[in-house]
């Protein structure tokens, strides 16, 4: 069959819609001799009929051999050229204690950008001194805190932010390591939102004013000055705009050189992976081997010793282990005018949304999906999965190819799906956020529990007022029926579990 002129020139149609592209799935993603997939060794229907859904579902073995993938390309790579690299994981992208004590145990640090962030990697028992504490805008409260527990760095994003950390050091009669976070001025080819160093946005500081902030901090006995920081976007393909940036942060790291020593410089962030097949993103290990390669070539010509290296990767880690499953709720087919003629995209309709996946909304970001409760003999059809949310923008996947016959009721997912989804979810129109659950050889746990419907009332103090004055109880989720209990697939507060639907209830 023709492709259909509404799908968007970067997507082709493929010759198998059951099949599950190499680059974009997990790769312990596969069918079952019945048609249903499993991740991991856990079949799909059986982690909706436990959980329900939305949910989240992460390769733990995935994440980790990743974490130890990136790790090993930055360290081999420096290694080469005589230098050494510490790699961050960017908790940003997704953290929990779980997630602390995986990066920890593969060798790598961690990145927090908030009190709450540096709260879940204490409670993960995390040396702090393995920690760096990001921010534009720290809270005195924060810096007390990071300074408190011990810190390993906490990343300076303003001139004013100087005396703050300063000030909160010397309380304690502590040093405290610092970098200074700068915008190098390279604009890394990705969306205007997701890119950090151009100079009219929030983060860091110019370039030009480096070496007189570096002098103000070293002005502060209570601060050690340990280098640069920078950040140059996300979801980056190249190695050109990583090379461009540490050749002109370079200039400045051999001139603060003079002055004192400055043994990090930091890269930052931002590698890229693929959402769908159209993507191309650079294998870790030659953006790696070339970084370290231009790094080395800079500091040679500027006859500077080699810093010791530092990288941030958060989405390349954990973003490709995993997937949210969601259950089909309608189909619609929709008409519309076309090269000429008519074409019909097919919306699916599925039980969570930007509620669950903000990205598409956000950025414009592209997922790729499957029917993975059964394989279909129909002809692929082009689709658009919607959300349940009151907005026309709720699109979790803007364009792809799907079994014409997809039906309500069918078990969906969604690829690459590990970051920057549970990190970035809501409560929007009152959905409660899904679970997290984690599998590996053969088996899953929770490693975040769902929302329930008690949960978002727990929070509002007037819903126990109101059930006051009329003599009812405020509604609890053992009271609602079968699609209200299971919102979300939130599990029970009374007993952890995932609550029973409504035709379960009846038996």
């Amino acid at each position: 069959m023709p492709d259909n002129p509404l799908a968007p020139d970067w997507l082709q149609r493929p010759d198998d819609p059951n099949a599950f592209a190499a680059e974009v799935w997990p790769p312990s993603l596969r069918r079952e001799p019945d048609g249903t997939a499993a991740i991991a060794g856990v079949r799909v229907d059986d982690l909706a009929g436990r959980y329900g859904t939305p949910l989240y579902v992460l390769d733990e073995d995935y994440v980790r051999s990743r974490a130890e993938r990136v790790r090993r390309a930055f360290t081999d790579a420096f290694e080469r050229v005589g230098s050494t690299a510490e790699v961050y994981y960017a908790g940003k992208a997704f953290l929990s204690t779980d997630i602390a004590r995986w990066m920890t145990e593969a060798g790598l640090r961690i990145d927090v950008a908030s009190g709450g962030e540096l709260a879940v990697a204490l409670a993960a028992g995390v040396d702090p001194s393995r920690l760096g504490f990001h921010g534009n805008n720290k809270s005195r409260q924060e810096l007390d805190r990071a300074v408190d527990v011990g810190v390993g760095t906490v990343v300076i994003d303003s001139e004013q932010e100087i005396e703050r950390v300063a000030a909160a050091a010397s309380a304690r009669g502590r040093v405290q390591r610092v970098r200074l976070r700068v915008r190098t001025g390279v604009h890394a080819h990705t969306h205007d939102f997701l890119a950090t160093a151009h100079d009219d946005q929030k983060f860091g500081v110019a370039l030009d004013d480096a070496e007189r902030l570096a002098s103000v901090i070293r002005s502060h006995e209570s601060l050690d000055f340990v280098g640069l920081h920078c950040h140059i976007g996300s979801q980056i393909f190249g190695a050109d705009g990583f090379a461009e940036s540490a050749a002109r942060l370079v200039a400045v790291h051999a001139r603060l050189l003079q002055h004192g020593p400055v043994p990090e410089l930091n890269l930052g962030g931002g590698f890229g992976i693929a959402y769908t097949s159209a993507d191309r993103p650079d294998r870790i290990e030659d953006l790696a081997q070339r970084v370290a390669q231009v790094l080395a070539a800079e500091c040679e010509r500027a006859d500077i010793p080699m810093p010791i290296a530092a990288f941030e990767p958060g989405r390349y880690i954990v973003g490709p282990a995993g997937i949210t499953l969601y259950t089909v709720g309608t189909t619609k087919p929709v008409v519309l005018d076309a090269a000429g003629g008519t074409a019909e995209r097919l919306y699916v309709s599925i039980d969570g949304g930007m509620s669950d996946n903000a990205r598409p909304s956000l950025y414009g970001s592209d997922y790729t999906s499957r029917i993975v409760g059964r394989t279909s003999q129909a002809d692929a059809a082009l689709v658009r999965v919607a959300g349940k949310h009151c907005e026309s923008g709720d699109i979790v996947v803007y364009d792809d190819y799907l079994p014409g016959d997809v039906v309500p009721g069918d078990l969906l997912a969604v690829a690459a799906t590990g970051a920057y989804c549970w990190s970035l979810s809501s409560n929007y129109n009152y959905l409660t956020r899904p679970a997290v659950v984690a599998v590996a050889d053969g088996r899953s746990r929770v490693i975040v529990r769902g929302e329930t419907i008690d949960d978002l009332l727990s929070r509002d103090l007037g819903a126990g007022h109101v059930a006051a004055e009329s003599g009812a109880a405020p509604l609890r989720d053992s009271d609602a029926p079968g699609p209200l209990a299971r919102t979300n697939g939130g599990p029970s507060v009374e007993t952890g579990r995932p609550r029973l639907n409504e035709r379960e209830e009846a038996k």
